[in-house]
């Protein structure tokens, strides 16, 4: 298996994983896959976040704010590894209960990877909502 090979199968599984989870209000296994490094940050479709302590704050709001999960799906457009760094893009179809609300929408997604002592953790997460053609 190539880098490329390895990482992809990563996504698919430990990251899909994860954010299936946050989805369905914890957050415990996206933190474990971030960056224990700065800098990390977050250009979210509702809020942003630059350093560990703000991005560590969004992702108890997230978790608080997520539950019911019904159906999560991303959708890989590009992907790529070079070095210690790797990027994604694509779309996350979710369908889950916001502040109690049951929602269905669709993130553009990209996210910026570095590797760590052998591990892929995120570095960087940008997403907004796809509103239309």
């Amino acid at each position: 298996m190539t880098d490329r090979d390895d990482f992809l199968h990563w996504v698919g599984t430990a990251l899909y994983a994860a954010e299936r989870s946050l989805h369905d209000g914890d957050a415990a296994p996206r933190r474990a896959l971030w960056s224990r490094q700065e800098p990390v940050s977050v250009l979210g479709a509702w809020r942003t976040a630059v350093g560990r302590r703000e991005v560590g704050e969004l992702f108890a709001a997230l978790e608080a704010s997520f539950s019911d999960c019904t159906a999560y799906r991303f959708e890989l457009l590009v992907a790529d590894v070079v070095g210690d760094l790797a990027y994604t893009a694509g779309l996350e179809h979710v369908s889950a209960s916001v502040d109690g609300r049951p929602r269905t929408y669709v993130l553009r997604v990209t996210q910026i990877y570095r590797r760590e002592d052998g591990e892929w953790r995120v570095a960087h997460r940008h997403g907004d909502t796809v509103t239309g053609g």
